[in-house]
């Protein structure tokens, strides 16, 4: 067992405990207070609110969501067999679905319900806890850029920052999700795209 292995999986299992006491923490409802803050400060009033930019939060919650995502998941995976071969590929597709399926299976453990601050600005029929939408982002765009190749990286880590925060706020506006669930989610995420990478770079160390 290499280092590296050993610090990557140290890492995303200290993520995914953080993301189960953070739930515990939520069912407590010790996280109530600042939930509420942060929602009540970001959260859209429709009728305050420029209908373009209303628009534009809906556009990037739909691109993070349901059949947008598989399609950009499977150009991705195109993209990164192309970069790094059929591994990468195997690695951005398996960590997207691992990802989501335990993004599933939490919010049914947690059961969390979603805010109820404003009228919601995006259809949604399952639980808050951990948000699916930034799971998927943080798993997807993190794990692109440590695939990219070097000459790319830049430009992937911008686009990583820039999907995860753009994701995260779109759902706390549109008033679907509590800031902690932005945060579980994301943790989750970053575990499962650490895993990913460390799966494709012990290939890399044994060739």
């Amino acid at each position: 067992m290499t280092a590296k292995f050993i610090r990557f999986s140290a890492i995303a299992a200290a993520l995914i405990a953080a993301v189960v006491l953070l739930g515990l923490a939520v069912g407590a409802g010790w996280t109530q207070a600042a939930d509420w803050q942060v929602s009540h400060s970001l959260a859209i009033r429709v009728d305050a609110s420029d209908p373009a930019f209303i628009a534009f939060m809906q556009g990037i919650s739909w691109i993070g969501s349901g059949t947008p995502r598989w399609i950009i998941v499977i150009l991705l995976c195109g993209l990164v067999w192309h970069w790094c071969g059929p591994r990468c590929a195997v690695a951005l597709g398996g960590a997207s679905l691992l990802s989501n399926l335990a993004s599933s299976l939490l919010k049914l453990g947690f059961a969390r319900a979603r805010p109820d601050l404003i009228d919601h600005l995006d259809h949604q029929t399952s639980y808050s806890y951990p948000s699916g939408h930034a799971t998927s982002a943080a798993t997807v765009y993190l794990l692109l850029a440590w695939l990219a190749p070097p000459r790319w990286r830049p430009y992937a880590w911008t686009l990583a920052a820039t999907m995860i925060i753009l994701n995260g706020f779109s759902r706390i506006m549109l008033g679907v999700h509590w800031a902690s669930d932005i945060a579980g989610g994301t943790m989750l995420g970053t575990a499962f795209a650490l895993l990913g990478a460390w799966w494709v770079a012990r290939q890399r160390a044994d060739a």
